[in-house]
């Protein structure tokens, strides 16, 4: 039978061709079989009706903590809440103990990840002033989706802080580098403005001359050897002004948090479970990254999932950790956003599907084509909903949106052709494939 679907998207407005369509998509196994009107046959149906079907939304920084700290997450815990929020694919991040830093490190994360992940996923190969022959050869790995540089110390001890062993790695790298930029010195040199007990002393101590000293530097020396780099979690308006200038083969990210989070209301509010490296600020650099969004100036929006214990948060700062688990509320929040009219929901489906396939090269992925991977997302914009606490599938139970209510909601996520949430209930096992490159 030449209609041998395994599922059916029924009266869907699908985003197709940069346009939205009503229309159907029947999947054969994991691929997209047919778009068109299509006939019932035995296949399950989802009917769409009212609802707005995604190509599979990618969240490109997540920090699912295994090995090392599975207290607060693992591969497993940290896939349910991707896929709980709507989110197909992710790429993981290596400051892990230890550090996802050699070919064996690599490969044991791989097998960990069989079988017991639902979402998609690959791993980023972590950067270090010793590594650079592994480094040379990374575009060879499979379920890898580039190197990690920590230019600046935050979780973990992957670190390369002097900027002849930055120049190292990025002249070595042998795949897109993705930079966690913070100057190391000067965060060295500011810790005098660290306030025990004062979270708001976060931002100061690590203060917009920290992160835009360092971006203007790995941006001088990828240009300098020609390598594509991408600057994770921008936080400044100064960063903003310096990218809004043409900056060949350099890209960067925004989190949900900086645009939706800003002090001194966020730590006054929140406390130590605002506190994330680099830090939010002050309304000025929020205004500026939503400048950012609208100029088009960003290339994607990762949640920077970075999560802890309650208990761990609720220690006196600094000894409180910095990050917060962000993957299942990245697309509740953005399309809040979009109802609001911060950004249309073209500009957020090129920012969570398609630039992360066209800048590190996912194939099938990112659009809604026959042939390609079966993974959408399936979102309802007139839903809305209080994000609670007990909703969080990550292992850590809390996340900084607790009762936040927002008006666009995931209703079912399809990773590898199978419903695996469909109305915020996690209806399958853990199937979640490498991405390839």
């Amino acid at each position: 039978m030449s209609d041998n679907y395994s599922l059916i998207i029924k009266n869907g407005s699908c985003y197709i061709g940069g346009k939205f369509q009503n229309t159907d998509i029947a999947l054969s196994r994991s691929k997209i079989k047919k778009i068109g009107k299509i006939s019932l046959n035995n296949a399950k149906v989802i009917d769409a009706s009212g609802k707005i079907v995604l190509p599979g939304v990618i969240d490109t920084q997540v920090h699912f903590r295994e090995p090392g700290a599975n207290d607060a997450e693992n591969l497993e815990s940290g896939s349910r809440a991707a896929i709980a929020g709507g989110v197909t694919s992710v790429f993981e991040m290596p400051n892990t103990n230890p550090p996802t830093s050699t070919f064996r490190e690599f490969k044991n994360k791989l097998t960990a990840a069989k079988n017991r992940m639902f979402c998609n996923y690959a791993f980023y190969f972590g950067a270090t002033p010793d590594n650079m022959k592994e480094l040379s050869s990374v575009n060879t790995l499979e379920g890898c989706c580039g190197i990690k540089l920590f230019a600046g110390s935050s979780t973990g001890n992957l670190l390369v802080s002097q900027e002849k062993d930055i120049e190292k790695v990025i002249s070595n790298s042998s795949k897109i580098i993705s930079v966690h930029s913070e100057d190391e010195n000067i965060l060295l040199s500011r810790k005098k403005f660290i306030k025990e007990g004062d979270v708001t002393s976060h931002p100061v101590w690590r203060n917009e001359e920290c992160a835009l000293e360092s971006t203007k530097r790995v941006v001088r020396l990828a240009q300098k050897y020609k390598k594509k780099i991408h600057i994770l979690h921008v936080t400044t308006k100064q960063e903003i002004d310096f990218f809004s200038e043409k900056r060949d083969g350099v890209t960067f990210e925004i989190t949900p948090q900086h645009l939706t989070l800003f002090a001194p209301d966020c730590y006054e509010k929140l406390k130590t479970l605002s506190q994330m490296n680099p830090p939010l600020r002050s309304k000025d650099h929020y205004e500026r990254l939503w400048d950012a969004v609208e100029q088009s100036l960003v290339s994607t929006i990762g949640s920077d999932h970075a999560p802890h214990t309650k208990e761990e948060k609720n220690r006196k700062y600094p000894l409180s950790p910095s990050g917060m688990p962000g993957v299942q509320t990245l697309l509740p929040v953005m399309l809040d956003h979009v109802n609001n009219g911060k950004l249309k929901i073209e500009q957020l489906i090129k920012l969570v599907c398609e630039n992360p396939c066209d800048l590190f090269g996912i194939k099938n992925k990112g659009y809604i084509k026959e042939s390609y991977d079966a993974d959408l997302t399936i979102v309802d914009m007139n839903k809305e909903v209080v994000i609670k606490d007990d909703w969080i599938e990550s292992k850590c139970g809390w996340t900084p949106f607790n009762n936040y209510k927002v008006k666009g909601f995931p209703v079912a996520t399809i990773v590898n052709g199978e419903i695996v949430m469909e109305n915020s209930k996690i209806i399958s096992h853990a199937k979640g494939k490498p991405l390839n490159f």
